[in-house]
This record gives structure tokens, C-alpha cells and sequence, in this order.
């Protein structure tokens, strides 16, 4: 491994922002832009909309809607068991990857064992819900079909069992951002292969895709990406690795990537950059360092697992923003981590006019429900931009 080329932490951190777009904006559309990033988080509906809008040149939010109301972008459970918006036609080769870590993480789950259920018993059940789910149906509705089809069972219940498992898509339900706090659920269509099925060719897909957005990596970042087993993530690995282009990290640390990825060089520009609630780019590595500075992590991802809306200088995490209304106006609340230089400042301020013009269009005060993280974040430096 001597041999091989050292990428230094620098060109990491321009790697990773030149691949999610954050280098410059780029005139795509919605559907290309996300298969191209692998997936937008969608934990809250405003995300995937703002994250395309900080990567994309003249973003429509309308292009997105009817993305999603067309069916191109699905939302759905995915990595980590949680909320991503992902390009319809990677959907099936996604759940197929994911699918069996989905099942395992429920039956390890402490609160299922005294249901007296088996995995095999989700996976039958599934089966006979999916023909059923050929219109959108509620948490309430669900419960009471899986009930019907299996019998009351002993609280979580059937529903809390299948849900992270099953391929149900969320339907669209609600202004302003598409999806509502009260989600409804339909079966994908097509399917994706049959339950249970081998699906090493959708991890290798999996992997691939990944790299292609958030590469060169380790093999414990796609463990951490997927939250596949260290010991599935390997065996990806080592399958690709005839494929793939290696390198070693600062630390010495094996890094894969997919041939003729883009790294550019570490002085190369990043300009200041919003970044939504829990962005993928915050997400994407064992070793966050990449992108947020050790001793702000504490600070953006909460103990309870918030991740929040993040301000880029320089490439770095350097402090968290919410939206403020105040006599009509919006303004983007600023809360550096450190002092920042007036070109930094003037950046983000020229991108909080245009963040101010997204929002008033759809949500003013998007995120509203998270303020209440704003006094615990100590900051030295705060503004409100515009000014």
C-alpha cells in the first residue's frame, strides 16, 4: 500500500464538495441532480428542496414537486433507516441492498422480542400487504390493515415491525414542501426483487453510487453511509476492489474510489453555502472531520440526533442558521463557531438574500420546530443577513 497515492485531508474535504455540487452550482434538473448526489435526506420535507437549491443554479421548488408528484423522486426509508428522497429508478436496487439490514435492525430491537415474532413472519406479512397498498393509507390505517391481515399483536404492534422494512413509499400529501407531519403510504411500483432475494449485485450498485458521490472513502464510511455490517461491507469490497482506484488517507488508511472521480486540488475555492437540516454530506462518513470540525460536532448533530441547517466556510462547517420573521421581513440567523473575515461575511450574505427569496415563496420560518436549539449553540460572532 506504500505505493499509493496520499490524498490529504484538504483534498477530501474539496472531493466530497465538488461531487455534492457545493463547489458551484449547476444547471440540472431535479431528478438527474439527486441521482447524481445518491440521495437527499428528507427527514424533514424542506430539506431536499433546500439542498438542491444551495447546488443548483436557478432551482424551481415546482420542478421537485412535480418530481415527486410523477413519481421520478420517491421518499422512502433507506440508509440508516431513515427518510432520503432518492431518483424512482434507484429506489428498488436501494431497498433491495438495504432490505435485510432493515429486518435485522427491527428483530434486534429489544421491544420486538416480546411480540413473539419472527423475521419470517415480517416477511410474510409483508408479502401479503403489498398487493393491498395500491393507495396511499395512513400510520392509523396501516396498523388497522396489518391487524386485519395478522391479528392484534402485543404492542409496538405489526406496523412498527414492518414500516422500515417493507417497500412503501411516502405519498405526496401536503403543502408547502410536498409531505406533511402526517404521512400516508404506498407500495412501490414496480417492485423490487422478491423479499428475501440475494442482493449482492444491488450493494455492489449501492457502493458504487456511493463513492461516485462522497468518495474516495473507507471501507468503515460505507458501513457508516449504509449501516450494513462491517463485515457485509467488506465483502462489497473486496468483490469491487479489482474496479476501483486506491489511495491511502493523511492517517494512513485505505481509501477506495471509483476510477476517474474528480479530486481537485486543495486550495481550490469553496464558497459559503447553506446547507438544510441533516444534509447528506453531514452524514456521509465514519469520520466527520471531512466536513465539521471535531470540536463543533457537539454542536450540529444534537444527542437526540437533530442535525442542523449549517453555514460552509472555506468548506467547513462553521456555524448553524435558522430563519427569523420580524415585523413582515425574513432574515437567516447566523451563529458562527468562530470568528469570520468580512469576504465570508459578504458571501453569506449575498446567499442569505437569496435564501430569504426561496423561502418567502413556500415557509418563511422553515425549521421552526427546531429554535428551540438556538441558545444552546455558544457562538462569538452572531448576525442576522440580510442586514
Amino acid at each position: 500500500m506504500s505505493d499509493r497515492r496520499v490524498v490529504t485531508d484538504a483534498e477530501l474535504n474539496r472531493a466530497t464538495l465538488a461531487r455534492q455540487l457545493l463547489l458551484q452550482r449547476i444547471e440540472l434538473d431535479p431528478v438527474t441532480a439527486i441521482s447524481r448526489l445518491c440521495a437527499l435526506q428528507a427527514q424533514e420535507p424542506a430539506s431536499p428542496y433546500l439542498a438542491l437549491w444551495t447546488r443548483i443554479t436557478g432551482f424551481d421548488p415546482v420542478t421537485l414537486d412535480d418530481a415527486f408528484a410523477t413519481g421520478q423522486v420517491v421518499k422512502a426509508t433507506l440508509m440508516r433507516m431513515t427518510l432520503h428522497a432518492v431518483a424512482a429508478e434507484d429506489y428498488p436496487i436501494f431497498w433491495s441492498a438495504l432490505a435485510d439490514y432493515a429486518l435485522r435492525a427491527r428483530s434486534l430491537d429489544r421491544r420486538f422480542a416480546p411480540t413473539g415474532n419472527s423475521d419470517g413472519d415480517v416477511r410474510q406479512l409483508t408479502e401479503r400487504m403489498l398487493p393491498l397498498m395500491d393507495r396511499p393509507r395512513s400510520n392509523a390505517a396501516m396498523a388497522a390493515l396489518l391487524d386485519e391481515l395478522a391479528g392484534p399483536a402485543p404492542d409496538p404492534g405489526w406496523w412498527w415491525a414492518v414500516r422500515a422494512y417493507a417497500p412503501l413509499l411516502h405519498a405526496p400529501t401536503a403543502d408547502p414542501w410536498s409531505f406533511g407531519r402526517r404521512p400516508s403510504y404506498v407500495a412501490a411500483t414496480p417492485q423490487p426483487i422478491r423479499l428475501g432475494q440475494s442482493a449482492e449485485d444491488a450493494l455492489d450498485h449501492v457502493v458504487r453510487r456511493y463513492l461516485a458521490a462522497f468518495g474516495p472513502a473507507a471501507l468503515v464510511d460505507i458501513a457508516e453511509f449504509t449501516k450494513l455490517a462491517r463485515s457485509a461491507a467488506r465483502a462489497v469490497v473486496e468483490r469491487l476492489h479489482p474496479e476501483l482506484t486506491q489511495f491511502r488517507g493523511s492517517n494512513g488508511q485505505e481509501l477506495i474510489d471509483v476510477p476517474g472521480a474528480v479530486i481537485p486540488p486543495d486550495d481550490t475555492p469553496a464558497p459559503a453555502r447553506f446547507l438544510p437540516m441533516w444534509d447528506s454530506v453531514l452524514l456521509a462518513y465514519a469520520d466527520r472531520s471531512r466536513i465539521i470540525p471535531p470540536d463543533v460536532r457537539m454542536h450540529v448533530i444534537r444527542r437526540n440526533g437533530d442535525v442542523l441547517p449549517t453555514i460552509l466556510v472555506d468548506g467547513y462547517v462553521a456555524g448553524v442558521w435558522f430563519p427569523r420573521r420580524d415585523n413582515g421581513r425574513t432574515g437567516i440567523r447566523i451563529k458562527a463557531f468562530c470568528p469570520l473575515p468580512p469576504q465570508a461575511w459578504d458571501e453569506l450574505e449575498a446567499e442569505a438574500a437569496n435564501l430569504v427569496a426561496f423561502l418567502d415563496q413556500r415557509e418563511p420560518e422553515v425549521y421552526r420546530r427546531y429554535t428551540r436549539w438556538w441558545d444552546v449553540v455558544p457562538a462569538p460572532e452572531s448576525r442576522t443577513l440580510p442586514d
